[in-house]
């Protein structure tokens, strides 16, 4: 591999380029969303249509009489639904925009005998036409659930535009109807029925028209979206995942996150040359990968070539999250993308852990105080343990787990005792003195992975919320004990966002932007544990290795973080169904997370 790694001084890599002009599919996207938003409001406000705006507003689709404010209406709020398809190049939204236009086109000449608004029409669909090489984006990974989050998010927009539409005549309005009338009035109209608000004039025809207007593309949407094929999210197959443990036997001592390669609900792209591969998910339109590339150094960018290729085959937006110093050197190198430090991983290598010294004082008197209340730990390999055993863990670590979503994605493994995950190490606290449980005298489970052959990384910590505090430093200690007995000889544990930063801005001389930053970085504390992970980690008197984020430009990092935080847990869109409702998981497949949240702010 050519090129050096990136001094530590220099982490931040950044490659200098000129502005990224604008792609023809952007710039489509953007038209389309601005006549969009013009035709809504032209077929909502009745001022808009008779104010100093009605030159503009002339060359708008409709001729504003009860039909034309309901078809303006309609094509507008279909425009800003294909809008975003078109700014990603998606084919599906091209198709229907060059379906749409002309019919917009006809249907400006025909009611309004208008060769203007005919003209901004075509104006749109000359450059779809001259430049469709460029809309050539498959879909994105979608279920018919889609169907029922369009029914719920096009209903509310819909009853909430409705009630717009009906209160925005208050001179044609006959009496003064409540608001629960209006509401009804509104659920009717979508409907096709007339509601109990009446009004003066043609302007009943004009409510009546556009509530169903919005009605029919409601229903329309959602129909299409439950009849269209399903387009699965990509998972590991067994032939995928029997070639990554190939690599990972091979290659695997390198990055501590390989094995993480391995969950289930990972999608995988090889090398030409079968040597290497890339792991990732697609979350929110942002292609998600974590860690470095799995396998051979040399065949790294054949397997990051294959990844940017899809991404571009989807429009999806590249990322890497949580790669080394060399995997960000040779992801920068090979795609032009830039990288940027997002924390330190903890790494402790265990011919130098000991418990003595004064750094090391609150541990050892935790762990003493613990083992003089009655606990034990016990350190084994996953393929060491019986089924019954392994069964009340996997229900203890699902049972155990803080919050209701689970949590992980680039440093979780998803699930707890598989059989092909022999080699993962489990180590269990128990206390033998007192009434047994559902789990017996199972207290905690910390699950580590393998890191090569000679390591393992941390992967899971549960506590039972009864059992004292301390758990997961003496189960941490307990597993750095053992580690010889098991040829391991380094243990990676949690990821520690911001790590530098935080050391730094507590420091005697820092400056006031860095002190600023640790200031909110502890505030943004109170939700995500920043600086709690950092001082558990630290207690342990570890190696930091950094760790960076890859990226393609400034503006995508907001998008890219929205979608590391659905891809890791903290940010759930889809609406949870109640416990006693919910599919119970299959044993081998049951989930986990690395950092236990409400785990590390125990201890």
């Amino acid at each position: 591999m050519s090129g050096g790694v990136p001094n530590r001084s220099n982490r931040v890599r950044r490659l200098v380029r000129g502005p990224r002009p604008e792609s023809v599919p952007a710039l489509v996207g953007r038209a389309c969303a601005l006549v969009g938003l013009v035709d809504v409001a032209a077929g909502v406000f009745p001022r808009f249509r008779h104010s100093r705006m009605h030159t503009l507003a002339e060359v708008l689709p409709g001729s504003f009489g009860p039909f034309a404010a309901a078809l303006s209406l309609s094509a507008g709020i279909l425009l800003l639904l294909l809008a975003h398809g078109l700014k990603r190049s998606k084919r599906r939204a091209w198709r229907a925009a060059v379906v749409l236009l002309p019919a917009g086109a006809a249907a400006q000449f025909v009611y309004r005998h208008s060769v203007v608004g005919a003209l901004i029409s075509i104006a749109l669909l000359v450059p779809l036409l001259v430049h469709r090489d460029q809309f050539a984006a498959l879909p994105d990974p979608r279920s018919r659930w889609r169907a029922l989050a369009n029914f719920v998010l096009m209903g509310a927009g819909s009853l909430g535009l409705g009630l717009v539409i009906v209160s925005v005549h208050p001179n044609r309005l006959i009496g003064d109807p409540s608001l629960a009338d209006r509401l009804t009035h509104v659920l009717y109209g979508l409907f096709g029925f007339e509601g109990p608000v009446d009004y003066a004039g043609n302007t009943s025809w004009t409510v009546a028209f556009s509530l169903g207007a919005l009605g029919w593309l409601t229903a329309v949407t959602t129909i299409y979206l439950a009849l269209r094929p399903e387009h699965p999210a990509a998972r590991l197959t067994e032939e995928d995942e029997s070639r990554l443990r190939a690599l990972l036997d091979r290659h695997g001592r390198r990055d501590s996150l390989g094995h993480f390669a391995l969950r289930r609900d990972k999608a995988v792209v090889f090398s030409p040359s079968g040597k290497a591969a890339v792991t990732y998910r697609v979350v929110s339109g942002v292609m998600l990968a974590s860690g470095d590339p799995i396998g051979d150094v040399e065949a790294w960018p054949g397997a990051i070539e294959r990844f940017m290729d899809e991404a571009r085959a989807h429009s999806w937006t590249p990322a890497v999250m949580g790669c080394s110093e060399t995997g960000g050197e040779v992801w920068t190198r090979e795609t032009g993308l830039d990288a940027l430090e997002l924390g330190d991983e903890a790494v402790v290598d265990v011919a130098d852990f000991s418990l003595a010294g004064r750094a090391m004082r609150n541990v050892r008197q935790m762990v003493k105080r613990i083992e003089r209340a009655g606990y034990e730990t016990r350190v084994r390999r996953v393929r060491d343990l019986g089924e019954a055993e392994l069964e009340r863990i996997r229900r203890a670590a699902e049972d155990w787990r803080g919050t209701d979503t689970e949590r992980g994605f680039s440093m979780a493994l998803g699930r707890v005792g598989d059989p092909a995950d022999g080699d993962c190490l489990i180590a269990t606290a128990h206390k033998a003195d007192e009434i047994p449980g559902p789990y017996g005298d199972l207290k905690a489970i910390l699950h580590f992975v393998p890191w090569g052959p000679d390591g393992v990384s941390l992967d899971l910590m549960r506590r039972d919320r009864a059992a004292d505090p301390g758990m997961n430093e003496l189960l941490i200690v307990a597993a750095l004990q053992a580690a010889p007995r098991f040829a391991i000889t380094r243990v990676s544990l949690n990821f520690a966002m911001f790590r530098s930063a935080l050391a730094r801005g507590e420091k005697i001389g820092a400056g006031p932007v860095l002190r600023a930053w640790r200031g909110l970085l502890v505030f943004l504390s109170r939700w995500f544990q920043i600086e709690s992970l950092y001082k558990f980690n630290a207690k342990f008197q570890p190696r930091w290795e950094p760790r960076f984020v890859v990226y393609r430009a400034s503006g995508d990092l907001p998008r890219i973080g929205f979608a590391a935080m659905q891809a890791e847990g903290f940010v759930d869109l889809a609406l949870p169904l109640p416990r006693f409702l919910r599919r119970r998981t299959k044993p081998a497949r049951v989930c986990a997370h690395r950092p236990a949240e409400r785990d590390v702010q125990a201890a």
